[in-house]
This record gives structure tokens, C-alpha cells and sequence, in this order.
């Protein structure tokens, strides 16, 4: 658990590291910003950078990836959805030979951290007529295309996503606080200060950084990445 700590109480070192982690502070952490990506398959207006602020539309579907490839790193990042059952993700360790082809409208390979919000739940059973219990809206990690992952329990029906343990996501208009480690092929997610899913055995365990347009507008904030050994 990520633990954030009040202004002017003293602390263990290891909280005072924890609370820096939180906020992507202390050695090696750098800002990603506009000059950190490249668009791959969406518009030249979808994706706006305002300093630490990243605002985008949502269309057309796509994504924008980031210059350099990852192996063993830790992101921090915080998001909001601007509209009701907005639906968004940042993938970790997508291939090249995924993104070179893709067309507006297409996704890469990689695992996926969702950026689900909860409106999308009763949308989605409104418009199929099914149970949405394949997926949840607060911080499912998953594989998308040739990736492979074992997911950390709790699992969906399919077996292949991690749901999380606890339910900590906000709603539509509020921030929320990702904190991801990805290490030796394994990925652990904490929303809002806690661990919540996450899983190990993956492939490929290295790639691009990927932020997400689908459909909706949504936001993101003080994105910072630290590389590990």
C-alpha cells in the first residue's frame, strides 16, 4: 500500500519513500511530456498538452506511444473522465510490429490498466441486454492481442483479467491516482493508494508506453516514469 503522508509530520524513511513514490518524486523520476510521444493512429487534434496536463477527445480511437521502449519501470499517473461511462487505458510493453500497422480505430497488443468509468457498467447491459461481468471499473489489468499474462486473483469468468481486490476508483469529473510497477514481466496496479491487481508471466515484458483514446474525453495529469535496473 502506497502510503500518503501529512504536511509537516515526521515519518519512517520507508513511509517518507512511499509518499515520494506516490508523486513520482526523488531520483530517477522524470515528466513525460508532448516531446515523450509520438501519435500513432488518432487525429493531430486528439491528444493537447498544457504542461503536466494531457487533455484528449477521445476520437477517433487510437493511441499516442511514447519515443522510448520499457523494460523495468514504475509510472504514476492521474486521470478523470469527462463524460458519463467514459472508457480509456494505458498499455505497458506494446510491440512495435503492433503499432506500425495500425489503422484509426485499432488498438496494439500489450497489457492493458483500464480507464473505465463506472457509467460504463449499466451502459454497457443497457445496450446488450448482457451481464457485465466480464470486466469491472476500478482498475482491471489485462492482455490485449498476442500478449500473455496470469492474472493475479481475483480473475474474470475468461480467465484473463485481473480484477481488482478492492473497490477504489472515482467517478466521472474526479481524479483518480494510479500507481503501476513493471518489473521482470510483472505488473502490480495501486488505485488511489492501494494495491489492487496486477499479473506475472507476462509476454512480451517490454515495449512502449501507450495512453488510450476510445471514444470519450478524458484526461490525464503528472505523468512520471522512473526506469529500474
Amino acid at each position: 500500500m502506497v502510503v500518503l503522508l501529512a504536511v509537516g509530520l515526521r515519518a519512517p524513511a520507508g513511509q517518507q519513500e512511499a509518499a515520494r513514490v506516490a508523486v513520482g518524486d526523488g531520483p530517477g523520476w522524470v515528466s513525460l511530456k508532448a516531446e515523450d510521444f509520438v501519435n500513432v493512429n488518432t487525429a493531430e487534434d486528439t491528444w493537447k498538452w498544457e504542461g503536466d496536463l494531457i487533455r484528449c477527445t477521445g476520437q477517433p480511437v487510437g493511441v499516442t506511444r511514447s519515443v522510448k521502449t520499457y523494460t523495468n519501470f514504475e509510472l504514476v499517473v492521474e486521470w478523470r473522465h469527462l463524460k458519463f461511462a467514459g472508457n480509456s487505458g494505458i498499455f505497458l510493453w506494446s510491440p512495435r510490429e503492433s503499432l506500425d500497422p495500425l489503422k484509426p480505430g485499432q488498438l496494439p497488443h500489450g497489457i492493458e490498466v483500464q480507464v473505465l468509468d463506472h457509467g460504463y457498467t449499466g451502459q454497457y447491459e443497457k445496450q446488450t441486454g448482457k451481464k457485465a461481468d466480464w470486466f469491472t471499473t476500478n482498475g482491471d489489468v489485462f492482455p490485449v492481442g498476442k500478449a500473455r499474462m496470469k492474472p493475479f486473483p481475483p480473475v474474470s469468468p475468461n480467465g484473463q483479467r485481473s480484477f481488482p481486490r478492492k473497490n477504489l476508483s472515482r467517478g466521472v469529473g474526479e481524479w483518480n491516482h494510479y500507481y503501476v510497477r513493471a518489473v521482470n514481466g510483472e505488473v502490480r496496479l495501486w488505485v488511489n493508494g492501494e494495491e489492487v491487481s496486477g499479473g506475472t508471466g507476462i509476454e512480451p515484458r517490454f515495449g512502449y508506453l501507450c495512453l488510450e483514446s476510445e471514444g470519450s474525453p478524458v484526461e490525464f495529469r503528472r505523468l512520471r516514469l522512473r526506469d529500474l535496473p
